[in-house]
């Protein structure tokens, strides 16, 4: 996108939207196959959780799917009941199980649960029993991050009882690394290690440790499934080093107004900024309600044709303000747009700025923002 004119002259909605929000989904299906390509032979599953990390889980789902993908994560049943009608033969692994009166939907939409604990398997076990047939299930074993999954003393109990998985079609064993984006942080090989010591007393089902930073340590981690999220969205999974993934996505803002204020005036709610010297200051229409944190105040900045500028004063629910005295005139004029995120600011440095991470600054882009994607089959598709 070209910072100075609309994203396209031929979308009356976007060249009139006050910000533009883009997502690439070719890069996303290279990313998904360079993960594909790192973990071979193991399976490269998706999590396309909290509508694929904000960039639209029904765009990016369909087309992992026709890249060759199979096997999909989501945390809810409702996030996966929206996406099985795009999915129709794939697995859709809900990652927070089935929820007590919810079992007969799993069925119905073809919903893989995760079962997090005894009593989860107990009442899956029940309705199995129920129904007639076996249930398809996933298990989550905790090895040390102390959120969901068995922890030791449970999965001891479920080896010494294996009639507690009478009617359960086991799918596989799941767990999660706590300090995966750590390098050689212990923790990571006590984990894979506890995980190896539970599942020799369990009956056998694919293995699933590793996520978007796992996958890159060793492949000890890969066992039979990764379930990389992140890195998927262009995030680095690798944060000690070079990005070994495709950026992702841009987002735009318009200026709205343009102002001189003499040394010593103030800027934005609570006048949090007071200016040390003549300054020209920029309006821009984005703001805490699209994503844009509080945390950026008088420590974040943007960019206007390749050159950076400052955001100054508190950011607000709609606007935020920029510091441009130092960028030429012409390049700062209502109407114009700004990268918030692109290729001189990718999402890594707009966490950084924000005193957050890529996950945050994902899951938080408004629906406010124009969102076009860019398909990997079809070209530039526009939908708000």
């Amino acid at each position: 996108m070209n910072p100075s004119t609309p994203p396209s002259k031929s979308d009356s909605v976007a060249r009139c939207g006050a910000a533009v929000l883009t997502i690439d989904l070719a890069a996303v299906v290279a990313n998904w196959r360079t993960l594909r390509a790192q973990v071979a032979p193991a399976v490269c599953a998706a999590v396309v959780k909290a509508d694929a990390y904000g960039l639209g889980a029904l765009q990016v789902a369909p087309a992992l799917a026709r890249a060759g993908c199979t096997t999909f994560f989501v945390a809810l049943l409702d996030e996966g009941v929206a996406l099985r009608p795009y999915l129709p033969g794939a697995e859709i692994i809900a990652l927070l199980g089935a929820l007590p009166g919810c079992e007969a939907e799993h069925t119905h939409h073809r919903i893989v649960p995760v079962l997090n604990s005894l009593g989860d398997i107990g009442r899956w076990q029940a309705y199995a029993r129920t129904t007639g047939q076996r249930q398809p299930a996933w298990i989550h074993l905790d090895t040390g991050m102390n959120r969901l999954g068995l922890g030791a003393d449970d999965a001891r109990r479920l080896a010494a009882e294996p009639e507690r998985l009478a009617g359960l079609t086991l799918r596989g064993w799941i767990s999660h690394l706590a300090c995966a984006d750590q390098p050689d942080h212990p923790l990571s090989a006590a984990q894979l290690g506890r995980f190896h010591q539970a599942l020799a007393r369990l009956p056998a089902g694919l293995r699933s440790l590793a996520g978007s930073s796992g996958l890159w340590r060793s492949r000890a981690f890969h066992l039979d499934l990764v379930r990389p999220g992140a890195a998927l969205y262009g995030l680095n999974p690798t944060p000690e080093t070079t990005n070994p993934m495709h950026p992702v996505i841009t987002l735009y803002s318009r200026i709205l107004q343009v102002r001189t204020v003499d040394t010593g005036a103030t800027v934005g709610y609570g006048a949090a900024c007071v200016v040390a010297r003549p300054s020209r200051i920029a309006t821009i229409a984005v703001g805490y309600a699209d994503g844009a944190l509080r945390s950026l105040a008088n420590r974040g900045h943007v960019f206007i044709d390749r050159q950076p500028a400052s955001v100054v004063g508190r950011v607000s629910m709609d606007l935020m303000t920029i510091d441009v005295t130092d960028l030429p005139q012409a390049l700062v004029q209502p109407g114009g747009w700004v990268e918030l995120i692109g290729p001189n600011r990718n999402v890594d440095a707009a966490a950084a700025d924000a005193g957050t991470i890529g996950y945050e600054i994902l899951t938080g882009l408004s629906r406010r923002h124009h969102r076009v994607w860019l398909s990997p089959a079809t070209g530039d598709q526009w939908t708000s």
